[in-house]
């Protein structure tokens, strides 16, 4: 029997929580240069994101220790959605600090689509397992 596995766009959760870390790295070098902020805080997003890649990148090459690796990249992926609703301390001055309050709203909405992509692909296992 063949056992089915999770994937959006075509890739399954580990490849996709990679390009993932990818995107958090590069974003948090991007807004940083393009804002020319000088504050360790405009990288949080890399911060958050090398983890994401490197656990997300063992996961694929250590298959053995995947369960173990991929829990943590969805507690990261939790951690960065998390942190992204701090932009409603910002209400009523939304995008007053553009760049902050933007990247703030990109880790809400895309830590909160990355831990459902891991979510359904961890419901997947499971059923796969039980089956």
């Amino acid at each position: 029997m063949e056992t089915k596995e999770f994937k959006m766009f075509g890739y399954n959760a580990e490849k996709l929580s990679l390009a993932y870390g990818i995107f958090l790295i590069a974003w948090g070098l991007l807004v940083s240069m393009i804002s020319g902020s000088n504050s360790l805080t405009s990288f949080i997003p890399s911060f958050i994101g090398l983890p994401i890649f490197i656990f997300s990148l063992l996961s694929i090459l250590l298959t053995n220790r995947k369960k173990l690796f991929m829990h943590i990249v969805v507690f990261l992926i939790i951690l960065a959605a998390l942190g992204g609703f701090d932009v409603f301390r910002s209400f009523p001055g939304l995008f007053s600090n553009f760049w902050g309050d933007l990247s703030k709203l990109m880790l809400l909405l895309s830590g909160s689509f990355f831990t459902y992509v891991n979510v359904k692909s961890f419901i997947e296992v499971r059923k796969n397992r039980e089956t």
